[in-house]
């Protein structure tokens, strides 16, 4: 059955909370778990590697099979991958929150991040299905704000609910939130929300799938686990498989598509226009996630803050994301192929505050203004790389290049809690005074403003092309 007609879904305000339910949590778990991250080492006796996999595994896991997520809603329908995906990652969120060892802790993790990935795809395909043309802009207006609003309650929901101590636990609440929230978006699914599949949907690219997995957990593991290590010689034979097995995986993805089957990553797309750029755009820019840890670290462990005192002083950047996010579109509109460049500055001027002022041994409160300067670039860089992303293929393949886009940044944030959290862990170098965690906290910062500049230069010359031939187009209709 197929829901889509002229006047919508009757009851689609009724199922857009139900809807942005399963738009809010995987977002929120990503934001929730950082404040936490200090509390789980000291209980799980967990090694700085594994904290980092508490992230990593998560965004990696949630890269690999967001597209076939989405491809699954289009072959079984969206309502029942979405009642799966939602059901499957309150289950994950129960087994880590009874977790008894970091490695049980990390499954629940991988768990967590398969379950996200069949659940998100079909939010924005249903409100594309249920709403009408004429009232789709204000139901995305709310999809998008839900992700503000995950980043600043998981801040603050964070700190809160480690401090509480409720019925003796700490860390183990920031997952079992979920339930209630996951049980009650389920119910009402089941009764608010219809069933749609796609007319052509695409095959599912299983071979691509497990080559890509193959290769990221070959590039992720030794980065995180090679620095405890000492850097042993089986770390680079694996990084050096990982570069054969990504190679594998673009000849793998091209042969599917020259014989008509449907890639996971699509490998023609890269010749059109920006779409290259917009992809190495993607897998910097998101680099940026792993300040969420070293802050965490370096104000409850550095600083000595307890958790509730670290959510709270997360919530400027949370709340310049949030702002940015609002303003993006307007922004967007008025910059044109400007505001990708402006955002990332913006960002990487917020890190600078802070890199001073904690090297400089300035008031913290000194922060505050870094802290929701780097936000609000965050919040605008992000639609406007994806936007300029996908104004660069052509109409038809919006779609898949919108999903390829947040699969890179998916991959990204692996990459940088990964890359830039080894650089902060390895700086640090097992020392625990106030001033070590300074110098470490500001190395990874410089690391991430570099990473934004590097993303600034790439994106100056996005949608230059395309603006010129809409120019040139204006002038010969003109003539």
């Amino acid at each position: 059955m197929n829901t889509q007609n002229v006047a919508g879904d009757p009851r689609r305000w009724l199922a857009l909370p139900v809807l942005l339910a399963g738009a809010f949590l995987p977002p929120l778990d990503f934001f929730i778990v950082n404040v936490a991250l200090p509390s789980i080492r000291a209980a799980l006796h967990a090694s700085a590697a594994q904290l980092q996999f508490v992230i990593s595994a998560y965004a990696a896991t949630y890269a690999v099979f967001l597209i076939t997520g989405g491809r699954l809603g289009d072959l079984y329908g969206r309502r029942r991958m979405f009642l799966l995906g939602i059901a499957g990652f309150t289950l994950a969120s129960l087994l880590c929150g009874l977790a008894w060892s970091s490695e049980a802790l990390l499954a629940g993790r991988v768990l967590q991040g398969m379950t996200a990935a069949a659940l998100a795809p079909q939010v924005l395909a249903s409100i594309r299905v249920m709403f009408p043309h004429d009232e789709q802009p204000r139901a995305l207006g709310l999809y998008s704000a839900t992700f503000g609003v995950a980043a600043t309650l998981g801040a603050l929901l964070g700190g809160g609910l480690v401090s509480s101590h409720l019925w003796g636990m700490g860390w183990q609440l920031i997952f079992l939130v979920n339930l209630p929230l996951g049980v009650a978006a389920l119910i009402a699914g089941f009764v608010l929300l219809r069933e749609s599949r796609a007319e052509h949907a695409l095959r599912l690219d299983l071979g691509g799938v497990a080559l890509l997995s193959i290769a990221l957990a070959l590039l992720v593991y030794p980065l995180v686990e090679g620095r405890e290590q000492g850097w042993p010689a089986w770390t680079y034979v694996m990084l050096i498989g990982s570069l054969a097995m990504f190679i594998v995986f673009v000849r793998f993805e091209a042969h599917v598509a020259k014989h008509g089957g449907s890639p996971l990553i699509d490998v023609r797309l890269f010749g059109e226009g920006d779409f290259s750029i917009g992809i190495l755009a993607a897998l910097g820019i998101y680099l940026t996630s792993s300040f969420f840890l070293t802050y965490a670290v370096y104000l409850q462990s550095g600083l000595q803050h307890s958790a509730l005192q670290a959510g709270l002083a997360t919530v400027p950047f949370t709340i310049g994301f949030f702002c940015g996010s609002m303003l993006a579109s307007r922004l967007i509109d008025a910059l044109g192929h400007r505001a990708l460049p402006l955002a990332c500055v913006c960002e990487a001027l917020g890190f600078g505050v802070l890199i001073a002022t904690v090297l400089h041994a300035l008031p913290h409160g000194a922060l505050v203004p870094g802290l929701a300067v780097a936000g609000f670039g965050f919040g605008v860089a992000l639609p406007a790389l994806i936007r300029t992303v996908i104004s660069s293929v052509e109409t038809k393949h919006a779609g898949l290049a919108s999903g390829m886009v947040i699969t890179a940044l998916q991959i990204s944030a692996a990459l940088g809690v990964a890359i830039i959290g080894g650089v902060f862990y390895t700086v640090l170098h097992g020392q625990i005074s106030a001033k070590a965690y300074d110098h470490a906290f500001a190395t990874g910062l410089c690391c991430n403003a570099g990473a934004l500049l590097l993303v600034t230069l790439l994106s100056m010359s996005m949608g230059r092309a395309k603006q010129n031939n809409a120019q040139t187009r204006v002038v010969v209709t003109m003539d």
